[in-house]
């Protein structure tokens, strides 16, 4: 038990409000929701109330006195309150009224109970019963494919896991790059249902999500269910069957094929290195790597080092890698617009973690507070205002006074390298392209007297180094490649052969598109986790995502086993009316905007990563699959 001292070291580092809200469940006494005691968030900063230091002081005395009560034996008066209460509580902790059409879906995301809308509701014995007639095949063992797993063994339903790595975590077992760690804060980039109250930072590295990955693994029994270095060559609907014909290749070569009821991918979107296409590429004589194929055999100390690409990957290995070579150019098309987090490596404090652990609901506020004021509390400021005429690096009056906050703050940390600044502020919207996380150290090493940003366009590489259009060759020693990942191309490397012997990337013609991003006509059971039009840009977690698409995916083999269907697909007209309202919507955001170009835009210019809605618009949407959204089939038959 904490001692005095040990408790008001804890609650000096509570998120104050969270904690307010901790203290209705504990005392049952809604009174602590003191509207004088209603935070005033100041936007971009890690949380910080306006609440005088005299009051934040009351609070945690009042809060000491009610935590030191329940831990010697007073008990829980409020595990759950009624609706009202809890509405008022989010209000609270939100700083300001949550609109009333969130209720359902935020009081489902809190999830006071233990219960939420995503736990696979499989209670009836003769659902039960037929859930055990099917078998599920899931490609991939990261983030989705576990979560899949769980979802799929807690309904009941058979299943099997194929992964082409010795090992799970998905990305988070391949990228190790220097630096390689989450840009979303952990407390909400973790399972809904499997919350870790350890996490050593506040945006962990690379090992600690792989750590947490294999624990959740471990604790599911998964492995027992996962075929590890195998790769799926081939999937084939077989029409008469009803079932997909499913080759697969292990390590040594051996093939085997398989059959199953239903097929969901998991294989993510960042994971397939892209390659520039620049003169030379493979001509360098030196080491050369692309980050997500880390080469560790290579030292670096004290080398020549080119890095191509100034993304996501490259913000975070090149200010670990820089003290460490004699040279650093960097090589850079656009700048990354980098959004002030100052605690972007920061430890948890141990009082943090301690009331994480100890103290009831506090860990569940603290995550409706990320969740809240970095999903929908953003996502406005990327809106484009109609008719904005206004200047071209913003889509809006909003997206414009986050570019100035954005701008300033890159601007401050520049002011003794003027020469930087017209090179390190980009001139597109903020949410244009993906953002960084940023808390000073990406400028910090460019302003390294051994590194070079160079801004002159790549023409081509040598055997030597790297050439630019003005003519210079950059020598260098060790080639990195920070290009990022084929993301528009969706199941790359995957035959899927459908209803009709139609292949998936055929019907797709580079131009992937999905239902909900999970489902497409002519290819029956087949569903996909974190497809076409499921990335988010400025809103939430990723993980959010994926477990509404689980959800949906069980209830649509939920429905396979309450009707004795053999196959479910999306008709034709559900599917193209949903992509007609999907594209539409992307023109209004940032990420929309003509003249941006990203890879959430694929070839034909079409954004097909992107979500364009709210969270809560696809929480509503993936609640259950409609069952009029769908051609469901008794006996093996075509669809009309």
């Amino acid at each position: 038990m904490a001692d005095d001292a040990d408790l008001d070291r804890a609650l000096e580092a509570a998120h104050l409000p969270a904690l307010i809200a901790a203290m209705v469940h504990l005392t049952g006494d809604a009174a602590w929701l003191r509207p004088e005691w209603t935070p005033v968030y100041t936007p971009l900063s890690r949380g910080e109330t306006g609440l005088a230091e005299a009051v934040q002081a009351d609070i945690r005395a009042r809060a000491k006195a009610a935590i030191a009560a329940y831990l010697h034996g007073a008990p829980l008066k409020a595990p759950t309150p009624d609706t009202p209460t809890l509405r008022k509580m989010m209000d609270f902790v939100a700083g300001a009224p949550i609109p009333e059409t969130y209720a359902d879906f935020l009081i489902d995301e809190l999830a006071i109970s233990g219960k939420s809308s995503k736990d696979p509701q499989f209670e009836q014995p003769a659902l039960k019963a037929a859930a055990r007639q099917l078998k599920v095949l899931v490609i991939g063992a990261g983030m989705s494919g576990l979560l899949a797993g769980v979802r799929l063994n807690q309904a009941g339903i058979g299943f099997e896991i194929v992964e082409s790595n010795a090992d799970v975590g998905g990305t988070w077992l391949v990228n190790t790059y220097p630096g390689c760690r989450v840009d979303n804060s952990n407390h909400m980039y973790s399972y809904s249902f499997e919350p870790n109250h350890a996490w050593p930072q506040h945006f962990s590295p690379q090992p600690e999500l792989l750590k947490y990955f294999r624990g959740v693994a471990a604790k599911y029994g998964l492995k027992k269910h996962i075929r590890f270095e195998t790769t799926v060559e081939s999937l084939t609907w077989d029409e008469a069957r009803a079932v997909w014909r499913v080759e697969l290749r292990a390590k040594d070569g051996r093939r085997e094929t398989i059959e199953t009821n239903a097929v969901i991918t998991a294989v993510g979107q960042l994971n397939k290195p892209r390659m520039p296409q620049i003169e030379g590429v493979g001509t360098f004589e030196g080491p050369a790597f692309h980050s997500a194929e880390w080469r560790h055999d290579v030292d670096l100390a004290g080398k020549r080092v080119a890095v191509i690409g100034t993304g996501a990957s490259a913000y975070q290995f090149v200010p670990e890698i820089a003290p460490k070579v004699a040279k650093l150019t960097v090589f850079q098309r656009t700048p990354p617009w980098g959004l002030p987090v100052p605690h972007y490596h920061e430890d948890v404090p141990a009082g943090m973690k301690w009331l994480l652990e100890h103290v009831p609901y506090y860990d569940k506020w603290y995550r409706f507070w990320l969740f809240w004021m970095t999903t929908e509390g953003f996502l406005p400021m990327v809106k484009a205002d109609e008719g904005w005429n206004g200047p071209s690096t913003a889509v809006g009056a909003a997206n414009l006074m986050l570019r100035e906050m954005a701008a300033e703050a890159l601007a401050a940390q520049v002011a003794d390298r003027p020469d930087l600044l017209p090179n390190v502020v980009p001139t597109y919207p903020v949410g244009g392209k993906r953002a960084v996380l940023d808390n000073g150290v990406w400028l910090g090493a460019l302003k390294r007297p051994n590194v070079e940003l160079v801004t002159q366009a790549i023409t081509k590489i040598t055997p030597g180094g790297v050439v630019t259009a003005d003519g210079v060759e950059h020598p260098a020693d060790v080639l990195i490649y920070g290009t990022g990942f084929t993301a528009s191309r969706f199941l790359s490397g995957l035959k899927v052969i459908g209803r009709g012997g139609r292949e998936l990337h055929d019907a797709w013609a580079g131009d992937a598109r999905a239902y909900l991003g999970m489902t497409t006509p002519g290819f029956p059971n087949f569903f996909m986790i974190y497809g076409p039009n499921t990335n988010i840009v400025v809103n939430g977690s990723i993980i959010f995502f994926s477990e509404c698409s689980v959800r949906y995916i069980v209830g649509a083999l939920r429905l396979l086993a309450e009707t004795g269907a053999k196959a479910i697909e999306v008709k034709r007209g559900v599917h193209d009316d949903f992509n007609v309202r999907v594209d539409e919507a992307n023109k209004g955001w940032a990420w929309g905007s003509e003249g941006v170009s990203s890879w959430y835009k694929n070839e034909f210019g079409r954004v097909s990563q992107n979500w364009p809605f709210g969270l809560i618009d696809y929480w509503r949407a993936t609640l259950a699959p409609n069952p009029d959204d769908f051609v469901l089939t008794r006996e093996p038959e075509s669809v009309a």
